[in-house]
């Protein structure tokens, strides 16, 4: 169980879990001491929780702005200082408090992006050379405790007779526990219908491109809960949920006429539905929709507490597409960051390489390398985000060499064969620049003196073990050639083949030159 759930799940008060909370994250962080401050009407912040100073909770207010918490609650940006924090321009003393002087810290603010509610304080009282892993937990714990206290405080709000706490330091708990949405929404359905003895539980999600409800996840007590993916905004009664943003409750489905899908009513043994929307800053994203399998109301504080659920979904999704959002940002700084070394690797090559080719011809292929690099990046925006396939990498590549290094009065066809094997972002880019220099060479050393002719690229995979072939019908190689004496591409090309722990060949057969580069797929970066 997360530092969160665990505080919450355990706590009859948002105060003890708080107090809870600030011991077990001084613990996990090795710090001196802990502070949780959240934000009060009218500005400022408020300390909420303290482990050197537990006698100020409640009691302790700063301005709006002021000191390492108020800064990163404006900023919404973390905070680290390992030495001299006591000195820090944005450092506050409290007046009239005798506390030890930091001298490191770590702040971090508490919830989404658009609404910051506070922030978590970490001081250490000696110099910290790595705050890594403090800064680390201190994230992970933020982003949970926003939307805990969130969901907590909107469950006494609404009041209920069914285990309320139990049932939201669950729920808490779960969306704490994954970063998946997916996971998330299955959880929070599962939950539900177990806790309220529901037939079916089902989430949509509101597709706002094109005006329709997405099942995005389903709890059901028979056999699987048909998924009709998609139902429009203007047809069903949880299009009239989004539209005027509150529960529409329906007491018998099978007789309602506004109601789609009275067979599956029936079959399923469905009776009372409630439908609450998801809403999140004034605007709903989604409904969950709950079916009974008898006729009856739905009291107050079991729609409240629908609704409490309902929003904590809300607030859930948000907060993981600002957590992918955020992953996606680091992996293209890291994908970029690669790239560019690998380009600079490139040039390095090319200045070292001793050769009597003209600048420019010398220029353009180190522009065709980089613009393989190129390819690989343009077909992860168009595809899969992390994989890219090698069939399509080789007829992207093909399509640059024909517009590129292909003389007018040369005849060649292309052609590419074999399936379409998924490569890692960080292979993909390795065989990219591999394919550009085989296809490069075919085209340039292979049709020197034949006119016409043709280039095979064929793909084999046989249990992850990937056969890659170039092949072309011009030009034989010369008997006394070498492919280790052959120049700057074909050392790349070694290279490459050696650093995907593979190899490589070149070599006349049957009339053709073929290129042969064998190497073992793998499965994540």
């Amino acid at each position: 169980m997360s530092l969160v759930g665990k505080a919450f799940a355990n706590s009859a008060t948002e105060e003890q879990a708080l107090s809870t909370l600030a011991g077990d994250l001084r613990e996990a962080t090795a710090a001196d001491s802990c502070d949780i401050l959240l934000t009060v009407e009218g500005g400022g912040l408020l300390v909420k929780a303290s482990t050197s100073l537990p006698e100020l909770s409640d009691r302790l207010r700063i301005g709006r702005g002021v000191g390492f918490a108020g800064h990163v609650v404006e900023s919404g940006e973390p905070l680290v200082v390992p030495e001299k924090a006591s000195q820090h321009p944005l450092f506050a003393q409290w007046p009239g408090i005798d506390a030890p002087n930091a001298v490191a810290a770590v702040a971090v603010p508490l919830g989404l992006e658009d609404e910051r509610i506070g922030a978590i304080v970490l001081e250490w009282h000696t110099p910290q050379e790595d705050l890594r892993d403090a800064l680390n937990v201190a994230m992970d714990v933020a982003g949970s405790l926003g939307l805990a206290i969130q969901v907590f405080r909107s469950a006494f709000e609404a009041g209920s007779h069914l285990n309320r706490l139990g049932l939201l330091a669950e729920v808490t708990d779960t969306l704490s526990g994954t970063p998946y949405l997916e996971e998330i929404l299955q959880h929070l359905v599962n939950i539900t219908a177990r806790r309220f003895n529901y037939r079916v539980v089902s989430l949509r999600l509101l597709d706002e491109t094109g005006g329709n409800l997405i099942l995005r996840a389903a709890f059901s007590i028979h056999r699987a809960y048909p998924r009709r993916p998609v139902i429009k905004l203007g047809e069903s009664i949880a299009g009239k949920v989004i539209q005027r943003q509150v529960p529409i409750i329906v007491e018998d489905v099978q007789t309602e006429e506004d109601f789609i899908g009275h067979d599956l009513a029936v079959e399923q043994g469905l009776r009372s539905m409630i439908c609450v929307p998801l809403k999140l800053y004034q605007r709903a994203v989604g409904v969950m929709s709950c079916y009974t399998g008898e006729v009856r109301q739905f009291p107050p504080d079991e729609v409240g507490t629908l609704e409490t659920l309902a929003k904590q979904a809300a607030v859930a999704i948000e907060h993981a597409k600002a957590q992918v959002r955020n992953t996606l940002l680091q992996e293209m700084h890291h994908r970029v960051k690669n790239n560019l070394q690998q380009v600079a690797s490139l040039l390095r090559l090319q200045i070292r390489s001793a050769t009597s080719k003209p600048l420019p011809e010398a220029l353009t292929e180190t522009l065709s390398r980089i613009e393989a690099i190129a390819a690989v990046h343009d077909l992860l925006s168009r595809e899969d985000l992390d994989h890219v396939g090698l069939k399509t990498l080789s007829e992207t590549l093909i399509q640059h060499q024909q517009q590129s290094f292909m003389l007018p009065a040369k005849a060649v066809g292309f052609s590419v064969r074999g399936s379409d094997v998924l490569l890692t972002t960080t292979q993909a880019t390795q065989v990219a620049l591999i394919l550009n220099e085989l296809i490069q060479n075919a085209v340039s050393h292979g049709f020197q003196v034949t006119d016409e002719g043709e280039v095979h690229v064929t793909i084999e995979d046989t249990d992850g073990k990937i056969d890659l072939w170039v092949s072309n019908n011009g030009d034989a190689l010369p008997t006394d050639f070498k492919p280790r004496e052959g120049g700057l591409g074909l050392t790349i090309i070694d290279g490459l083949a050696r650093s995907l722990g593979g190899r490589f060949s070149l070599e006349n057969k049957l009339g053709w030159t073929v290129a042969h580069v064998q190497f073992t797929r793998t499965t994540g970066e």
